[in-house]
């Protein structure tokens, strides 16, 4: 029974976890260490299973961030969220998509592990105060405070997205084909005036270590990094066989359109678009080999 009941809200946990955290892979670790620790509980005892999980899951998700936070100081270039696939319109996964935007995630990086805590749980999934003070140890009006402050800080900074799913999709796939065939007026054309592209290579792959600015300078290394040299030394960056070519798809990812480059079937590289007023206004590519465990499934549905 105590493996049923974690399993029923295992999707739940790993849904907190990496609002949280921004990372699969930690995401994951943090919902082992919650089975662990229920594993250890009279399961009987515990009155409200769903609220002790997301308590535990929540708790674990605020230390590691706290943790892991130096790590990403350190880390070679801009930071990004990992990627993962989701569903595209499928019940509780599109319901919450929105709260997976990494456009969201990269702005929720900005937040302390507490506001980023609470905005997650109140937002994403819709806690009242009342039990999100329960499952911090904290008082309500704190956590009041606490989600107001983080509310304010993300409406601020969030992109805000006003064309719908089908325009995100046609837009992005004009986006590839301008890459593809080096049409660099066009490219241009797509992309605002004040355009950023924020690139995570990790220091494992090609991509820029300073964010590009600007509609020019960025078409120009979009175009530059899709022609046939670029994709040789992005390829030789990553310790591909030479002659190997990669193949584009547009895949949904953290919510949306998405341009995942393959590798004889294996992801290399993702680039999300955040577009305003039917234009681009950023590009995220993220190519670190290590952020690429969670879209290896073309048609996979995610869980977070």
């Amino acid at each position: 029974m105590t493996i049923e009941v974690f399993t029923a809200h295992r999707s739940l946990l790993a849904g907190v976890a990496y609002r949280i955290l921004g990372s699969a892979a930690d995401a994951e670790d943090v919902v082992q260490e919650a089975w662990l620790r229920w594993a250890e509980v009279d399961a009987a005892s515990v009155a409200d299973p769903k609220a002790y999980l997301v308590r535990v899951t929540t708790n674990l998700a605020i230390d590691r961030l706290r943790r892991v936070r130096a790590r990403r100081e350190a880390y070679v270039g801009p930071w990004l969220p990992e990627p993962v696939v989701t569903a595209p319109d499928s019940g509780e996964s599109a319901e919450r998509a929105d709260s997976v935007e990494l456009a969201l995630l990269v702005v929720l990086e900005t937040l302390s592990p507490l506001e980023r805590a609470v905005f997650v749980l109140r937002e994403a999934f819709g806690f009242s105060h009342a039990e999100i003070a329960e499952i911090l140890g904290r008082g309500e009006p704190a956590v009041r405070q606490l989600a107001r402050r983080a509310r304010d800080h993300v409406r601020e900074r969030r992109p805000r997205f006003d064309v719908d799913r089908r325009e995100r999709r046609r837009i992005t796939e004009r986006f590839v084909a301008a890459c593809a065939e080096g049409d660099i007026e066009g490219l241009t054309a797509l992309l605002a005036a004040d355009v950023r592209m924020v690139g995570d290579g990790g220091g494992k792959a090609r991509a820029p270590l300073r964010e590009l600015a600007g509609a020019v300078p960025v078409a120009r290394f979009l175009i530059a990094i899709a022609s046939v040299e670029g994709r040789r030394r992005f390829l030789a960056s990553i310790g591909a066989p030479p002659g190997k070519e990669m193949d584009l798809e547009i895949a949904e990812v953290n919510g949306g359109p998405a341009i995942v480059a393959r590798l004889d079937g294996r992801p290399v590289t993702v680039v999300s678009l955040v577009i305003t007023d039917g234009l681009v206004d950023t590009v995220y590519l993220i190519a670190n080999p290590e952020k690429m465990s969670r879209i290896e499934a073309r048609d996979a549905s995610g869980s977070a």
